[in-house]
């Protein structure tokens, strides 16, 4: 298993790298304690993966996840949606028994 991204996620990240100049190319997901479920998503930007980071390669979309949130999100699918209704990132974690209603928290 692995992380994966749909198309839509790696077009969204592909704009937001595009839009960004801090030289900072790579896609961070993590997993902190917190959130109304136990568990949440972070995302965030890295100039490179840190030693030990699992790193994760889609044409020219980079993603790095350090070890420990790996064993959270190891078969995540990392989604995207823009709608009228709602605009973001969806993370579709199989390894989650339980998540909240917004869908940034849950329970392993």
């Amino acid at each position: 298993m692995a992380v994966s991204l749909t198309d839509k996620a790696k077009n969204r990240v592909r704009q937001l790298v595009s839009e960004r100049d801090d030289g900072k190319p790579w896609l961070r997901l993590r997993v902190q304690s917190g959130g109304c479920s136990g568990m949440m998503y972070e995302m965030d930007w890295a100039s490179a993966p840190a030693e030990g980071d699992k790193v994760f390669e889609f044409d020219d979309v980079q993603v790095c996840v350090d070890r420990k949130s790996y064993l959270f999100i190891n078969g995540i699918e990392l989604d995207f949606e823009d709608t009228l209704v709602r605009s973001g990132f969806i993370f579709n974690n199989p390894a989650a028994k339980r998540s909240c209603s917004c869908g940034e928290s849950f329970t392993v």
